[in-house]
């Protein structure tokens, strides 16, 4: 049984309104549900309807950032970012430019440096990922486009067809590398640059 804390401990501390019943590809597929619930904590303006930015963060100009959205204290959102379906920043989070982030969670203190983009993803504390790197969350190559992830070494199905990672904290992933749908990576985990990460059944 995948435990989400296994793999971000303080997941469930940093964002308390995500149901802890759900596994992670649930979370992901239903958080523009999950981020249009109650008004986060004090410090936070609403932007625009259901954009919800810290008063301490920074979203430069030229930032495209869709509901529902929640960015946090002391966040960096840089010129080009686009953010959309369903995403939640912890605090100090780095979003650079060129980078797009379609329904996913990243917690604090992690940096997506740019021209990258993550789909459907759980990003760990501290978790950094360099220039250019795919965290890809659809199988457009299969017929079959059902993800499967490893756990214990045994591939166990999703039942979902739109699934990216789950990075662990303090992951390092290197630029250009790409991340097949349905990877889960354990904290501390180092990825190369240009690697490809594919833990599915091919």
């Amino acid at each position: 049984m995948l435990q989400i804390e296994d793999y971000l401990p303080g997941f469930y501390q940093e964002f308390p309104f995500v149901p802890r019943h759900l596994a992670p590809w649930e979370i992901v597929g239903r958080l523009r549900e999950i981020l249009t619930g109650d008004q986060p904590e004090s410090g936070f303006a609403e932007t625009s309807s259901g954009v919800w930015v810290h008063d301490r963060a920074i979203v430069e100009p030229g930032a495209v950032i869709k509901p529902p959205a929640l960015i946090g204290d002391r966040c960096f959102v840089a010129a080009t970012a686009y953010l959309r379906d369903g995403v939640g920043l912890g605090t100090g989070v780095r979003i650079g430019p060129g980078v797009e982030v379609e329904a996913s969670l990243v917690m604090s203190g992690a940096t997506l440096a740019h021209l990258n983009f993550v789909g459907d993803s759980l990003i760990g504390r501290n978790a950094n990922i360099e220039a250019g790197a795919v965290l890809a969350n659809h199988w457009n190559e299969r017929a079959d486009k059902t993800i499967a992830v490893m756990i214990d070494g045994r591939p166990v199905t999703t039942g979902v067809s739109k699934f990216g990672a789950l990075v662990g904290n303090d992951c390092r992933i290197g630029a250009n590398a790409v991340l097949a749908p349905g990877t889960l990576l354990r904290p501390d985990t180092i990825i190369g640059r240009l690697q490809l990460v594919d833990q599915g059944e091919t």
